[in-house]
């Protein structure tokens, strides 16, 4: 089975709204929407949404049973930190195969992604979507001087959805948890895996417009992206 874990547990703190930025509108509807309908609308067989405490019956009354998102099996409250969010997802998730985890905010994901990762992650375990940067980038000194500009060829963004065999992922986030890491340090979820595992994650290409929304900038993106 496969199981979207739709991590929208953030503040948005960024965004400079009273509004956390997952409910805010683009185009009529809210953007956590456009996110649970790209996975609804794909192969994927089951969503588990992790949102902020307290905004569980919200979210299945004005989200899910408003547009009909039938696919979306388990609410669940988020942690304090992405990762207690991500981790509250995996305990349910105990019925897949295959998990993708995925930022609620990302809401333009294409199904040509979500396929090539499908197709990666069977061979590879764990997988990325991600993209060669386009920019260089600068290492800065504490004094904000440059200090070294790595070689651009070997750099990738990386996006969501980041895949991985279910048991794989839940027992990295369980040695994660029961082991003296500093949990600050920890970004996404296939840095988990590298900490973690001695399991390799494949970056699989992903696609420039798979953007998360943090910024008031990214709305005016957004509205085109999402126009219906």
């Amino acid at each position: 089975m496969n199981i979207a874990i739709i991590v929208a547990a953030g503040s948005g703190s960024r965004m400079g709204s009273k509004v956390p930025k997952q409910y805010i509108e683009v185009n009529g509807h809210p953007i956590l929407y456009y996110t649970l309908r790209a996975f609804q609308n794909s192969f994927i067989d089951e969503i588990i949404l992790v949102v902020p405490e307290g905004d569980q019956e919200y979210c299945q009354r004005e989200l899910v049973e408003r547009y009909g998102l039938t696919k979306v099996k388990k609410l669940v409250a988020g942690g304090a930190n992405r990762y207690d969010s991500v981790y509250k997802g995996l305990v349910l998730a105990n019925d897949a195969s295959y998990v993708y985890i995925h930022d609620g905010a990302r809401p333009f994901i294409k199904d040509e992604v979500l396929s090539r990762l499908a197709a990666e992650v069977t061979e590879h375990r764990a997988c990325v979507a991600a993209v060669p940067v386009k920019d260089t980038i600068k290492i800065a000194d504490q004094e904000g001087y440059a200090k070294d500009t790595p070689d651009r060829s070997k750099l990738w963004a990386i996006q969501t959805p980041q895949v991985f065999e279910y048991g794989l992922i839940k027992s990295a986030y369980d040695a994660l948890f029961t082991n003296e890491v500093k949990l600050s340090t920890v970004t996404d979820d296939a840095m988990v895996v590298e900490l973690m595992t001695d399991v390799k994650v494949k970056l699989v290409m992903g696609d420039y417009t798979n953007n998360k929304i943090t910024t008031p900038d990214d709305l005016l993106i957004a509205e085109i992206y999402l126009k219906p």
